[in-house]
């Protein structure tokens, strides 16, 4: 009994040092993303600092001038489009994508799931640059959709869907339906195939399953996605210029030319923390609605 007490206390105090080193590695672990945070937080201070700044005299003084400029009605449309745009980029983005989520977690062929998942994944992989001129040959005056129609109706260029809203849009969905599938995707994994076929059983028609049942209950993926276009299409910038041009004027444009072009660093600043604000509200928001409903519950 002394022998095995005495093995109990010598073990003891030799896991507790263990414990610790091993503990350590793990910690480290967290040093890259930490890293990457903290640069993306200096730089945005950095650039708070200069919007406070004068024009050639970004560091000098302190001063609200590039917010007074940014306050002008020119800006304020160009941010409410922006605003709109990605909104209805969104859902156009959500709409598109549920099916597609939908049928990649329902196929029981695992070939076809593979499939659908790297075309999915093809816009993440491929340039943004390279997709724009893609969109520029299909829409263009004499581009494929054009010339399927000339074909179809026999007059020249019946459609005009470049260097506009409509091709705008049509960019931005197209490069962010990864962004939304994979979200819904998640959240239709969790959810019972069961309950559809009770849903069945009790009298429910599909559409009123899909809405009763399946809607909510995928509701968080669908969120997420619809946030994550959100965010990504308040800041794009390929897609707005080669696709909208002159006529279609987004934030990240106009802070490109400010800052770029124009040398003007505190409005480019200035909009930079008011497209900042935006994403940060739209994150506080969906994180406060997340919060009430399972309070709520």
């Amino acid at each position: 009994m002394m022998v095995a007490g005495t093995n109990e206390l010598t073990e003891t105090p030799s896991a507790l040092a263990i414990t610790p080193r091993r503990r350590r590695p793990i910690v480290w672990l967290l040093l890259p993303a930490g890293l990457l945070i903290g640069l993306l937080l200096v730089c945005t201070l950095a650039v708070l600092r200069i919007s406070f700044g004068m024009r050639y005299a970004e560091w000098a003084g302190w001063n609200f001038a590039a917010y007074s400029e940014a306050a002008d009605p020119y800006f304020f449309s160009i941010i409410f489009d922006t605003i709109w745009l990605a909104v209805v980029s969104a859902v156009f983005a959500v709409v598109m994508s549920f099916p597609i989520a939908l049928f990649m977690v329902r196929t029981s062929s695992g070939l076809a799931r593979r499939f659908v998942l790297i075309c999915i994944m093809l816009p993440m992989v491929l340039s943004l640059l390279v997709q724009s001129f893609g969109w520029v040959a299909i829409l263009g005056p004499d581009g494929l959709v054009n010339q399927i129609a000339f074909l179809a109706t026999g007059r020249p260029r019946t459609f005009t869907l470049l260097f506009n809203t409509t091709g705008v849009l049509l960019g931005l969905v197209q490069t962010t339906i990864p962004l939304a599938v994979l979200p819904i995707v998640s959240s239709l994994s969790g959810i019972p195939v069961d309950l559809e076929e009770a849903a069945s059983v009790l009298g429910a028609r599909r559409l009123k399953t899909y809405r009763h049942v399946i809607l909510p209950l995928a509701m968080p993926g669908i969120l997420s996605g619809a946030i994550l276009v959100f965010g990504f299409n308040t800041g794009a910038f390929v897609v707005p210029l080669l696709l909208g041009g002159s006529r279609v004027s987004t934030i990240a444009v106009i802070i490109s030319d400010q800052m770029g072009t124009l040398f003007n660093w505190p409005l480019g600043a200035a909009l930079s923390m008011v497209l900042i604000i935006i994403a940060l509200s739209v994150q506080a928001a969906n994180r406060f609605i997340g919060y009430r409903s399972r309070f709520e519950r």
